[in-house]
């Protein structure tokens, strides 16, 4: 018999992820509209906050249309009523709007949008419309959710600040109706389901300690950038323990060595012993 040459592998080409499932449009758009009507009525609760500090009108709704970013806005509100410095009150806002800048970088990639369209886009760049967006499973879902999003939600929030500056005696006092909290609510009911890995969980529960830690400390805005340090320790230390881990295994006794031979045949025969028998029959 001729000659046989065998070519044995013992590892496998590991199989390719599976795809993400499908997403229909309707889903889609149902989730970002649930998203923009809850946050938007929380321009009902800017919009009498900043009417109570004695911003006009005009600069209320000036706010959250050139603004958009409610966190920023209550921030500002909030350090006025406080008796702050407008300028410090500007400043403060203008770090906790900071953030939207890492979501804008993280966005450009999944979005995919042309450079005339980017610009446009940044102003609707803020937490709901980022959770939505990186909640979808391919980039047609996710400019849909991202549009739908903003759109809803800009439009909205914009209209209930002009009323509750209308309407702000009327409202009265806004904790009691409790819509600051529902914007912060929603976003952590959207990011809660994206924490699947044990580091993603220790590194939003490292954040939220800095925040509280920081919160009476620094000035306002300042702790929410510092909760973002949290990834990166988060990060480090599991590539540590990673690259011991694998130090480990390297001084084990037989590690990295090719210990495993031919597979057996039934018979308990090796393959290659079998295959030279049959050669030289």
């Amino acid at each position: 018999m001729p000659e046989q040459t065998e070519i044995w592998t013992t590892e496998r080409a590991a199989p390719p992820p599976p795809a993400p499932p499908a997403k229909s449009d309707a889903a889609v758009i149902r989730d970002a509209l649930g998203v923009g009507v809850a946050v938007g009525l929380s321009g009902f609760a800017f919009g009498v906050t900043s009417a109570g500090v004695g911003l006009s009108l005009l600069q209320t709704c000036a706010l959250s249309l050139l603004v958009f970013t409610g966190a920023s806005q209550f921030a500002l509100v909030g350090a006025l009523a406080a008796g702050g410095n407008p300028l410090t009150a500007a400043a403060g806002a203008f770090f906790l709007g900071a953030r939207n800048a890492f979501y804008g970088l993280r966005l450009s990639a999944v979005l995919g949008y042309r450079s005339t369209v980017k610009p446009f886009a940044a102003h609707w760049v803020i937490d709901e419309t980022s959770a939505v967006t990186l909640a979808q499973p391919d980039r047609r879902t996710a400019r849909l959710g991202f549009t739908v999003t903003g759109l809803t939600l800009y439009v909205l929030w914009n209209l209930t600040t002009f009323v509750g500056a209308l309407g702000a005696e009327a409202l009265g006092d806004t904790e009691a109706w409790g819509l600051d909290a529902a914007g912060p609510a929603v976003f952590l009911a959207l990011l809660a389901p994206m924490l699947k890995e044990t580091v993603e969980r220790v590194a939003a529960g490292l954040a939220v300690v800095l925040v509280m830690v920081t919160l009476p400390l620094l000035p306002t805005g300042v702790p929410v950038l510092v909760s973002a340090l949290a990834a990166p320790a988060v990060l480090v230390v599991q590539g540590r323990r990673e690259r011991a881990k694998a130090a480990g295994t390297a001084q084990e006794p037989g590690a990295g060595r090719g210990t495993a031979g031919p597979p057996a045949r039934p018979d308990g025969t090796p393959e290659s012993r079998r295959a030279t028998e049959e050669d030289r029959a």
